[in-house]
């Protein structure tokens, strides 16, 4: 069906051409499925637009041919490529909250695809829209056609992107990274959904993922990319019980494993550079989660009967009349030096329990005592103090650097607030130090955040909470959008820094096999409640609730979870 021969394609800036997809070969049958796997600038989104038609304006097309069903797509125009496109096929986007028109109903915006490649009236084109929310799973159908896009949740908003791609019985459907942003279980959800219309309706799929346990659960062959180029491809089975190229084994062992907790986790430069090999889980150095609350320490934090809500409706005269309690009389303790892993599913009330600790929403009830003092009932100069122990990593290092202020003067800015170090002099060489710490270099500190890929960001925020050589670190989904060998270095760095400084970390996350890895003990949230504590292999292990158990079995799991040495 289609057939990928020699692609060749480049991007040129005023001195310089640099190459971004390197002389790709690749076929796909009717009816099948391949899984592209690679990090983020491997060229795999790249070689899914170039099918599509649909390159950025700067790319350069420098050779190659992609044959559909006998039809070079290069060699045609934007219009005859417009009968292709949508129609024979179809492209399901990482991101739907940015590919959907987010003042456009969602039943209208589904409809407008079938509206403009089949020969139907309004009124049959909605009862298309309505049958095909059906077909993805989407609750009250009728409902979702007069719903906008932020009334929807993450999945949801998925959904109705897979129902527009499926919308004309596309012959081939390319998914990229269609669950990277979604809980384990949404995630499960989806590739099944993808799955089971592949099969029913003889697509063939192309499906994009940095992540090989995903890859594995819709693909039958894999084509593994590293800088432009396929470095391994083959059967799923095959590439993943006896991967032969370095990267592919680099990929495959920087997951945390599920089985053990190494001491480090390897990185992708380990496997290139030929250092390491990958062995089983029983030939591993492990460390084990250790119980704080034996030791007889007082509790670093201690939370009771914490309470957050927030107004759904109001009445005509603004008076709130329904309410949801994002977090419900939530109580728990942390003990110094301790990871306490927090997972649950998105809207569990996890993120708002991170910041009600640290005093950026104002719970409603409940106290919350930090090293003694009660954060909810002190001063404002008492807390700005406090914060100088008790710091956050937040989730997007986009959002959460200042973009006009160059990343020095971004890890000082705390010092000068709370007045450490005499000069500034002084504060260049600690934040020269932390940026070295954390795998950068002093030499990059006038560069600004655009310049930096998404890991060596979130190494700079960390840089940054650690400006103020805080006791207490809440990592909020802090590797969630990272790619597997990214990941990878930061979960080291952040352990490392425990063993160094003895931190207190809170890991939050919906990725349970990452919070196990971290985590001394987890507790387990679902919609604003705690339903289980305790020990992270316990926990793992042997579920006390229904909800967790359901968060374990969602974890996509490779053919033979392989390791490293």
């Amino acid at each position: 069906m289609l057939h990928i021969e020699n692609l060749h394609i480049a991007f040129k800036s005023r001195s310089e051409e640099t190459s971004a997809v390197s002389g790709i070969d690749l076929t796909l049958n009717k009816g099948e499925s391949i899984g592209l796997v690679g990090e983020s600038g491997s060229g795999k989104s790249l070689t899914a637009l170039a099918v599509m038609g649909l390159l950025p304006r700067q790319a350069l097309l420098r050779s190659g041919k992609i044959v559909f069903n006998n039809t070079n797509l290069l060699a045609l125009s934007s219009k005859e490529m417009n009968l292709f496109r949508g129609q024979q096929i179809a492209m399901i986007f990482q991101e739907p909250m940015t590919s959907l028109n987010p003042v456009m109903r969602c039943g209208k915006q589904v409809a407008e695809s079938i509206l403009r490649h089949q020969k139907v009236s309004s009124k049959e084109a909605k009862a298309q829209v309505i049958s095909l929310f059906n077909q993805v799973n989407l609750p009250r159908p009728e409902q979702m056609l007069r719903s906008y896009p932020h009334e929807l949740s993450g999945g949801q908003k998925q959904r109705v992107m897979i129902a527009m791609a499926i919308a004309n019985n596309p012959s081939l459907l390319i998914a990229d990274e269609p669950t990277t942003a979604l809980d384990v279980t949404v995630q499960k959800e989806i590739l099944e959904l993808l799955d089971h219309l592949r099969k029913t309706k003889g697509m063939s799929l192309i499906f994009i993922s940095h992540d090989l346990g995903v890859v594995s659960r819709v693909a039958d062959r894999v084509a593994v990319m590293y800088k432009g180029s396929i470095v391994e491809q083959g059967l799923c089975s095959d590439v993943f019980i006896h991967p032969r190229h370095p990267y592919t084994k680099g990929l495959l062992a920087c997951r945390p494993p599920l089985d053990a907790r190494p001491e480090h986790l390897p990185v992708i430069e380990d496997f290139l550079h030929g250092t390491t090999e990958l062995k089983s889980t029983k030939e591993i150095l492990t460390r084990n989660p250790i119980d704080y609350q034996l030791k007889g320490l007082k509790p670093a934090l201690d939370v009771t009967n914490l309470t957050k809500s927030y107004p759904v409706e109001r009445n005509l005269l603004g008076k709130v009349t329904r309410e949801i309690k994002a977090v419900d009389e939530v109580s728990f303790q942390v003990y110094p030096g301790e990871t306490l892993g927090l997972v649950g599913e998105s809207g569990c009330g996890k993120s708002t329990l991170g910041r009600a600790i640290l005093q950026l929403i104002q719970p409603d009830e409940g106290t919350i005592l930090f090293e003694g003092n009660d954060l909810t009932h002190i001063s404002r100069q008492a807390l700005k103090a406090t914060r100088r122990n008790l710091n956050i990593v937040f989730q997007d290092p986009y959002s959460s650097l200042n973009p006009r202020m160059s990343i020095g003067e971004a890890i000082m800015e705390p010092m000068k607030v709370h007045k450490l170090f005499k000069n500034r002099k002084e504060r260049l060489t600690k934040a020269a130090e932390l940026l070295e710490r954390v795998g950068l270099t002093a030499q990059q500190m006038n560069r600004f955040p655009h310049e930096f890929s998404g890991g060596q960001r979130q190494r700079i925020v960390i840089a940054r909470a650690l400006a103020l050589q805080p006791r207490f670190i809440i990592c909020d989904e802090a590797v969630s959008a990272l790619d597997v060998s990214v990941q990878a270095k930061v979960l080291n760095l952040l352990n490392e820094l425990k063993r160094e400084f003895g931190f207190t970390y809170i890991f939050i996350s919906h990725d349970l096999s990452v919070v196990k890895y971290m985590s001394d003990r987890i507790m387990v949230m679902k919609e604003g409640k705690i339903v289980e504590i305790g020990n992270a292999d316990e926990i793992y292990y042997h579920p006390k609730s229904e909800y967790t158990g359901k968060l374990i079995s969602s974890l996509p799991f490779l053919p033979q979870q392989l390791n490293y040495k």
